[in-house]
């Protein structure tokens, strides 16, 4: 019993013994851990004033750039590019007053330069193309493209540092990538201030040439969308398997092209039906032979 007790005792003592080195450790180590607490407050509280302070400054460039007659997807890529850099401002400087080394930051943000150019070659491509987008502008916000390659087209939103944003005529929002959009053709629809309607519609042999023509023709005289000091004209595009093709040329508003082109493939419906022109199908004519 006398053996239990003393190796009681020795255990006791000995946790009293790392219970009272743990709390003098603690007690030096408090301090510290209470400097380092303050710090971190103080820097969250700072991200969140300067998150503020940045984008009160973002929107006094923006109205600047307004004021300055600075074309919309221009701008937005301008304030896109200050905005990462103000950022990265914010961060080295926290992390300074967190007690970094100024050379240590400076080779955090050498190191994590070369790791994002190795992880993010291909948003490298898309922040060069929103550059040269930038500086070259083949188009400016609000104009109509056609991205030839993937067949993507719209009306131009905005530039953003990786991406264009295009709203499609169905109100679709497309996001297509900077440096696809550099790497392509393009068709800017909205350059010129008119633009031709070329549409085709077919006609059985058995009717006149001349008589669907003057139909078409006054199709298009009457349409308030054709610009009437253009050129009209309607020709025979080909001689198909099932009828003549006729093709329709007219010029329009590049705005008015969707609408002009719907109106005026229904407007021929009818009036074709009312001159007895028949718009001919696929068919087959099958003879039986005795």
């Amino acid at each position: 019993m006398e053996q239990i007790a003393e190796n009681t005792a020795d255990s006791l003592t000995e946790s009293v013994k790392e219970v009272n080195q743990f709390t003098q450790y603690f007690q030096g180590k408090m301090p510290g851990l209470m400097d380092l607490g303050i710090k971190l407050v103080i820097v969250l509280i700072a991200f969140f004033v300067c998150r503020k302070i940045i984008q009160l400054i973002l929107k006094i460039f923006g109205r600047s750039f307004e004021r300055a007659g600075m074309e919309a997807a221009s701008a937005h890529f301008t304030l896109s590019i200050m905005k990462a850099i103000m950022y990265v401002m914010v961060m080295a400087v926290m992390a300074t007053f967190l007690g970094v080394s100024g050379a240590s930051v400076a080779a955090l943000i050498g190191s994590m330069g070369v790791g994002v150019v190795l992880a993010l070659k291909e948003s490298l491509s898309n922040i060069a193309g929103g550059f040269i987008l930038l500086f070259m502008k083949p188009f400016v916000s609000g104009d109509y493209i056609h991205e030839d390659t993937h067949g993507n087209e719209g009306t131009v939103v905005k530039v953003d540092l990786f991406y264009t944003t295009l709203l499609t005529v169905d109100n679709r929002t497309v996001s297509i990538p900077n440096g696809i959009i550099t790497n392509s053709s393009l068709t800017n629809i909205s350059k010129q201030d008119k633009r031709q309607l070329r549409e085709k519609v077919g006609i059985s042999y058995r009717n006149d040439i001349n008589e669907a023509r003057k139909v078409l023709l006054a199709i298009l005289q009457k349409d308030a969308a054709i610009l009437k000091e253009e050129k009209m004209e309607v020709v025979v595009e080909s001689l198909g398997d099932s009828g003549v093709i006729l093709g329709w040329h007219a010029w329009v508003r590049p705005q008015d092209y969707f609408p002009a082109k719907w109106r005026i493939t229904e407007e021929i419906k009818y009036r074709f039906d009312e001159n007895q022109i028949e718009i001919p199908y696929q068919q087959i004519d099958v003879k039986i032979s005795r």
